[in-house]
């Protein structure tokens, strides 16, 4: 069990964490700075090593006006066997004007007789900028086999706030993966593949052209890939991009490839390139 708090606000044209709060399984290390952008890196720490039955996370982010985080995790999140019930990740974002939130977690990895639930809802208003990057990896059984958990089940709701009218549903991302008994390599089940890598990005710079541009980048990769774009409220707009492969490593390096461009046309960043302590 565990619960963290992360409230970010500019101080001195860099951002800093005005709030901040831990307990049980879950705390945040110092934060750093990858470059003068004035975006601040925090990187998600579970002591416990894993995911339980029975687990609750509870992760609560705000980014206020003009603030930019950057949240990573220190390793994989490995979710174990959950007899009587699943592990579960609830995590509620807020986005201020001019905002902006990096969520780059290591891969989560379902092992033997694992359930996982995730749910991640995100409000931001029209000027805010949202990446958030995934991929789902099957952890291997004692007899070798893949595909043993039971299932995992990831739910992404993006909600825009523009002043004088309520929030209004942006994007509902809802995915469940449950692999079938027997064989579970073929089509039908993830086109045969065994990994699963997703990237959802909100920006009022989300368009058509952007999206054809990020499926041409994606070709060099050992993947299947396809991006969806969603509606437009308020002058903001999203896309989701789901690829499936086979290895961890081409997943991480597809979704790097596309935050790159992004970190690099729209605020003049370099590549990302997280020091973990």
């Amino acid at each position: 069990m565990g619960r963290l708090e992360l409230g970010v606000s500019v101080r001195h044209e860099r951002s800093v964490a005005l709030h901040q709060f831990h307990e049980g399984a879950l705390r945040v290390l110092r934060p750093y700075y990858l470059d003068d952008s004035g975006q601040v890196c925090y990187v998600v720490v579970n002591p416990g090593g894993a995911y339980l039955g029975a687990d609750l996370f509870l992760i609560d982010v705000e980014v206020g006006d003009s603030a930019s985080l950057l949240l990573a995790t220190q390793s994989a999140t490995k979710v174990y066997r959950t007899p009587g019930s699943f592990a579960e990740q609830r995590m509620s974002v807020r986005l201020g004007e001019g905002a902006r939130l990096e969520l780059m977690p290591d891969q989560l990895i379902a092992y033997r007789e694992a359930s996982y639930r995730q749910r991640t809802s995100v409000t931001l208003r029209p000027s805010s900028s949202l990446v958030m990057a995934e991929v789902v990896t099957p952890g291997w059984s004692p007899d070798g086999a893949a595909f043993r958990y039971e299932e995992v089940r990831l739910r992404n709701e993006v909600w825009v706030d523009a002043a004088g009218s309520d929030p209004q549903l942006l994007a509902l991302d809802n995915l469940l993966i449950r692999p079938p008994l027997g064989d579970v390599t073929g089509l039908g089940f993830m086109e045969g593949y065994s990994h699963l890598g997703s990237l959802v990005v909100v920006d009022p710079r989300v368009d058509q052209a952007l999206a054809d541009e990020l499926h041409l980048l994606t070709a060099d990769h050992h993947a299947l890939t396809g991006i969806s774009l969603t509606r437009t409220v308020s002058g903001t707009t999203g896309l989701v991009l789901r690829s499936l492969s086979n290895s961890t490593d081409e997943l991480n390096r597809l979704l790097r490839s596309c935050t790159d461009l992004l970190r690099h046309r729209w605020f003049g960043q370099g590549p990302l390139n997280l020091r973990k302590h």
